[in-house]
């Protein structure tokens, strides 16, 4: 398991942790990752809101450096923010290619959209019929990047990848699941002659070793999320020590978790961000835990910290099983991370 400890050096006890939660369940606009309602653990922490929301099947192992990176950002001192907005790209779920207009219409001044590819059940037909109305409604000079999120062999990306670069790709983010995938990816359409950015994500946020991606050459940048990292100053650390372009993105958090997303993308380096970051997804959730949504105005959002509004916890509070599952798998996450 990845080392988390550094990302919260002085715990608060587990029963102010648990006092200061809520569970809330929040429906998706659109399927997202096959989610139809996404649950999240939500902190009224003294420094400010703050997020646990691992995924519903990752084990307590995995789900640790969620919940560091959850009491770190609720309950210690951040870096210095060097930017007070960030820009971020659109997201575009894997709908029908008449669907994208009205998906872009939640993305304000975006001029960036990321488009979900490799969903399971469809063909490559609809991935190119997507891309090719994202294309079409951003006009040449915006940038359009896909996320396969590891669903292609290596063969089966090369060939996708080969007929959608004829939509000027900024980038494809994890077009296969493993390391030596992603280089053999890059390395054969280098070859080939097809331009076509590799990023990795679930490469480096589900790895063992984050920084394995780097030193295999397996990837042009990194897509880094700040909850599985750990939180805002060990995912600051990896990306300086990797010394890769960067974009900073959520994982369909509500906007406690943008909120510790901005702060990281705002916390570093001078040249480190590669572009827009994939910090919009609120637009794709129906609802949130703030008056104040941290959603895109002229394409970017303020680094700035939500207020939690009581009557939306209200609405959106998880069910009393649901709570319960996430109080155990709380205090369960808990004990492994001081341990």
């Amino acid at each position: 398991m990845t080392d988390t400890r550094s990302a919260a050096p002085a715990a608060p006890p587990l029963a102010e942790v648990l006092a200061a939660a809520h569970v809330v369940s929040i429906p998706t606009r659109t399927r997202f990752r096959g989610i139809a309602v996404r649950e999240a653990m939500i902190f009224d922490a003294p420094l400010g809101a703050s997020e646990f929301s691992p995924f519903l099947e990752y084990d307590d192992a995995e789900a640790a450096p969620w919940l560091a990176a959850a009491l770190d950002f609720g309950w210690a001192p951040q870096p210095e923010a060097l930017r007070e907005r960030i820009e971020v790209n659109a997201t575009v779920p894997a709908v029908g290619a008449h669907e994208v207009p009205a998906v872009l219409a939640r993305f304000p001044g975006c001029t960036t959209a990321k488009v979900k590819v490799a969903e399971r059940g469809q063909s490559l037909a609809d991935d190119v019929a997507r891309v090719r109305a994202v294309r079409e409604a951003l006009g040449p000079a915006g940038l359009v990047r896909v996320d396969a999120n590891g669903g292609w062999s290596a063969d089966d990306a090369v060939d996708a990848l080969a007929a959608l670069a004829d939509f000027d790709l900024d980038y494809a983010e994890q077009p296969s699941a493993s390391v030596d995938e992603l280089v053999e990816v890059r390395s054969r359409l280098r070859a080939s002659g097809v331009s076509v950015r590799i990023a990795a994500d679930e490469s480096v946020r589900k790895a063992e070793d984050p920084l394995a991606v780097a030193r295999a050459g397996a990837a042009d940048l990194l897509i880094v999320k700040a909850q599985p990292l750990g939180g805002v100053r060990r995912a600051r650390s990896l990306v300086i020590e990797a010394g890769l372009p960067v974009v900073v993105s959520s994982a369909l958090d509500t906007s406690a978790g943008i909120a510790m997303g901005l702060h990281l993308a705002a916390a570093l380096p001078e040249g480190m961000l590669a572009g827009a970051c994939g910090l919009g997804t609120v637009a794709l959730l129906d609802g949130d835990v703030t008056a104040s949504p941290l959603v895109p105005l002229d394409g970017a959002i303020e680094v700035r910290r939500p207020d939690l509004d009581p009557a939306l916890l209200e609405r959106y509070r998880a069910a009393p099983d649901r709570e319960e599952w996430w109080r155990q798998r709380a205090s369960r996450t808990y004990t492994l991370l001081r341990s």
